[in-house]
């Protein structure tokens, strides 16, 4: 998740700086200051992401966004419960943890509340996952283009049932054993 983190960290804008070594000049990257970057977790599984990003980026503001599938309904529709950002991420870089894309549902309810709730930038969000289904990829990337996406893996389909093949299960479930 580290490793994975990183990479969508280092996908953030950067400027180019001249940096003074003992040795002579260095052309350098500057990225961005972390009190530029909200980490908003995709409750309660985006949440083992969101302790990579703490360790990477302490210093970074974090968000919290609750979202659960309705398992009884057919298309295992969405349903928002709870969302605390903070003040201003209107200006910031948005990192959006989910450890799981399945079929879109949650992370296209994240975005609406993000962009149409809190006027974030598509442009400046990143949706960082570690498994995706190619359904869900491509409901996210019609609805919202300009968003990027930094996975691990996609996955061969969804079954009948919504969940990811192969897959493995529910993510937060095995994270915190329960």
């Amino acid at each position: 998740m580290r490793i994975l983190v990183e990479d969508a960290l280092a996908e953030f804008p950067t400027k180019q700086v001249k940096i003074e070594t003992p040795c002579g000049v260095y052309d350098g990257v500057q990225t961005l200051p972390p009190t530029e970057i909200c980490a908003v977790s995709i409750m309660r599984s985006g949440d083992a992401l969101l302790e990579a990003v703490r360790e990477v980026e302490p210093a970074c503001k974090v968000g919290k966004i609750l979202i659960q599938r309705n398992e009884s309904s057919r298309n295992k529709q969405a349903m928002l419960f709870y969302t605390k950002l903070p003040e201003n991420i209107e200006k910031m870089f948005v990192l959006l943890l989910d450890p799981m894309l399945a079929t879109g549902g949650s992370a296209m309810l994240a975005m609406k509340v993000l962009c149409q709730d809190f006027s974030v930038d598509p442009k400046k969000i990143i949706f960082c996952n570690m498994i995706c289904a190619p359904e869900g990829l491509r409901c996210l990337s019609r609805a919202y283009p300009m968003v990027r996406i930094v996975t691990t893996v996609v996955d061969e389909k969804l079954n009948n049932e919504k969940y990811i093949l192969p897959g493995l299960g529910d993510f937060g479930d095995r994270f915190y054993n329960t």
